[in-house]
């Protein structure tokens, strides 16, 4: 008989955060599938993020996954998504920005004001707002995050809790990053040695993909995420997703 999700208390995050120490990514996933079942939802933008979905897969395990649909992402991209749906024949549940702000937004600064002003504002409305309300449904969510990605990362942990935004009931939500330690190697060689579908971006030199107007090419000497806002300082590459440990988020140790 195969397990049942949630069908066991719930350990302590610290105590779990202790068993999953140096455990592999798959044994990651499976473990938080089995506390949290359908109360964790995987966030998928693609790269890193499929390979979640294909442990989740491996562990017989029901799981959901919650996407994005900015209303700016690269043609391949959607064509990206609809692959994997087939691929792991599931349903996204897709969260859309707030028709109105975009439109005050585009309105009252037009389509590109990022590039002068910053990208905090749109990512907010397009990117954060919804994710708020994807996590709304959950208590904990799991990313494809890895700390050598960026400066910003390098303190990420496998386990965190933040309390903003809260999860469902107003909870603090648990956030998983089962890939934290891993290397790039290991995530591109696990993705062709399951034969998973990936971005045809990434054939052409983008490493990490957002945004159409936001992501752009780069060299292979780069750090992965300097096609992301490349007009804009190292420290200032995130969208306001992910908060993570080097960003005042806690450790449930």
């Amino acid at each position: 008989m195969s397990p049942t999700a949630g069908s066991n208390p719930k350990p302590s995050l610290s105590g779990l955060a202790d068993e999953l120490s140096g455990a592999p990514p798959g044994r990651i996933v499976r473990r938080a599938l089995e506390v949290f079942g359908e109360d964790l939802v995987i966030a998928f933008s693609g790269a890193e993020d499929v390979l979640l979905l294909e442990y989740a897969k491996q562990s017989g395990l029901a799981f959901r996954v919650v996407a994005l649909d900015t209303g700016r992402l690269h043609p391949e991209t959607y064509r990206y998504y609809d692959r994997i749906e087939q691929h792991y024949r599931l349903r996204f549940e897709y969260f859309f920005p707030d028709a109105e702000a975009v439109e005050r937004l585009v309105r009252n600064k037009g389509l590109f004001s990022f590039f002068s002003d910053g990208h905090h504002e749109c990512c907010r409305i397009r990117k954060v707002e919804p994710l708020h309300r994807a996590l709304g449904t959950a208590r904990a969510w799991m990313t494809g995050q890895r700390r050598d990605q960026a400066p910003t990362r390098s303190a990420l942990e496998v386990i965190e809790v933040s309390p903003t935004p809260p999860g469902r009931d107003g909870h603090p939500l648990v956030k998983f990053n089962p890939l934290a330690e891993c290397s790039a190697q290991y995530v591109w060689s696990a993705i062709a040695g399951f034969e998973i579908p990936h971005n045809e971006l990434h054939d052409r030199g983008y490493r990490s993909i957002g945004c159409e107007p936001c992501t752009r090419p780069i060299l292979p000497y780069q750090d992965e995420r300097e096609g992301r806002w490349w007009w804009e300082e190292a420290d200032q590459k995130e969208c306001g997703l992910h908060r993570n440990s080097a960003q005042n988020q806690k450790s449930p140790r």
